[in-house]
């Protein structure tokens, strides 16, 4: 074969269709057919313009994945349970869906796979997307992501012009330069900050490179999924609207 081949299971991930992982799964089940050609040898490699077809039980699989979105608390963490912080995942249940979204969605009976696409800290409230959709996941949070997160930030302590334009642009951190950002005053104490990337605390640490302390931090957007009128601890299924424009 040529060299220019691809391993199914990549180029699987590649369109979008599914994750690797997922891919050798569906291999082995013969949930794949390639060119019309049900394939179910691990590790083959298919021309990149190849045609590929899910089965029936495949879409099945994918319609079943669980994505929403919760207006995570303070306190709370956004994974495992930690430090006596309790995850944010225990207010995924009937009682806390929000009423204002009509939605068929239950929460699932089966949690397996749920992650947040994207964390916040426990003293960070706002937007969280939990997803069983590992492709999703991986374009909202890999190194080369473009999609842009906003957050509302109550700050304290003076900001020069020249340090605002540093937070756009030209700080630091871990020894890498950070991506543009855009950052601006919304209010006499309150910052918005948007930005593609999502080191760890790097909007407190971009901070606290200027001399500001935060007082608050909310996440209200990822990508065209706004936070809206979701109350606090409530959460919502996110529509296929949506997950088309993610």
């Amino acid at each position: 074969m040529s060299e220019e081949n691809l391993r199914l299971s990549k180029l699987l991930s590649q369109r979008g269709i599914c994750s690797r992982r997922k891919a050798d799964e569906w291999i082995e089940k013969g949930y794949i057919k390639v060119d019309g050609e049900v394939i179910r040898t691990l590790g083959v490699r298919v021309a990149p313009d190849c045609e590929i077809e899910l089965s029936v039980k495949a879409k099945n699989e994918q319609a079943q994945q669980f994505t929403f979105i919760l207006n995570k608390p303070l306190r709370y963490v956004s994974g495992t349970p930690e430090d006596n912080h309790p995850t944010a995942m225990k207010l995924l249940s009937s009682d806390n869906r929000d009423p204002q979204f009509k939605s068929n969605y239950e929460p699932p009976v089966n949690l397996k796979g749920l992650a947040p696409a994207g964390r916040l800290d426990i003293n960070s409230t706002g937007l969280i997307i939990y997803t069983q959709n590992g492709v999703l996941a991986k374009k909202l949070i890999q190194q080369n992501s473009e999609v842009e997160k906003e957050y509302l930030v109550r700050v304290r302590g003076r900001l020069p012009d020249k340090n605002l334009k540093l937070l756009n642009h030209g700080l630091e951190l871990d020894g890498k330069e950070l991506k543009p950002a855009k950052v601006k005053w919304i209010n006499d104490d309150q910052l918005q900050f948007v930005l593609v990337e999502g080191k760890k605390r790097q909007i407190r640490r971009m901070c606290e490179l200027v001399d500001l302390d935060v007082l608050a931090l909310k996440r209200v957007r990822i990508g065209p999924i706004k936070l809206g009128r979701l109350q606090e601890g409530m959460w919502r299924a996110i529509s296929k609207t949506e997950m088309s424009e993610l």
